[in-house]
């Protein structure tokens, strides 16, 4: 069964929300949205395993694998899993050295994360609509330009001043992916009001299958 955009979102926004409410009671100066993206990371990868996914982060994008070194090449932010195995490591795939259980690159499911807010802690963040329509469709870009994988997705994470805000600058961006051809089919959306402590009042989870994906 293929993994599915609308769980990956639901797991994503019970966790941010849970981490929001975190926030509001301990009476944080700033809140989540307050974050790097870097950060924010294990927020995710806590929310992705809380709602059963089995998450391995920083993996090799296959169409790596065989350079030389294991330091090598381009990675992913998330690879979610059937089980709580290691990827299988194509190199001995097939031989005798391949005794032990693994999950195979056709059954996990690659996902790349962005985060993006509109305001930070001294003001508004300047660069905000290039880190959205540019930087991640560049994340768009390493996922279908990999002919090896079969399942992947991109998380866009939003900290906007309003639900508007962050249903029209989304719409900008998937018009932006499809005027480019890219294979991004229309998001899993799930959103909340934040507490509004820097400008941003809204919290919006976007999954958009990139491959394989519904």
């Amino acid at each position: 069964m293929p993994f599915s955009t609308a769980d990956i979102a639901d797991a994503i926004a019970a966790g941010l929300r849970r981490r929001a409410a975190e926030d509001d009671a301990a009476q944080a100066v700033y809140g989540f949205d307050g974050q790097s993206e870097l950060a924010l990371h294990p927020l995710l990868h806590a929310a992705l395993r809380d709602a059963g996914f089995h998450v391995l982060t920083e993996q090799r994008y296959p169409a790596d694998w065989l350079k030389a070194s294991r330091s090598e090449g381009k990675r992913c932010d998330i690879v979610l899993t059937r089980e709580p195995l290691a990827l299988r490591d194509p190199l001995i795939r097939g031989t005798l050295f391949d005794d032990q259980p693994a999950s195979d690159v056709e059954d996990a499911y690659y996902l790349e994360v962005k985060t993006v807010a509109q305001f930070e802690a001294d003001g508004p963040f300047r660069r905000y609509s290039a880190e959205l329509l540019g930087a991640v469709t560049q994340d768009v870009s390493k996922l279908y330009r990999d002919a090896q994988l079969i399942h992947s997705g991109l998380l866009v994470v939003l900290f906007t001043a309003d639900e508007a805000t962050a249903s029209h600058d989304l719409r900008a961006w998937l018009d932006r992916a499809w005027a480019k051809k890219y294979p991004v089919q229309p998001p899993a959306r799930r959103g909340f009001a934040i507490t509004n402590r820097v400008g941003n009042g809204w919290c919006e989870v976007a999954v958009f299958a990139v491959k394989g994906g519904r």
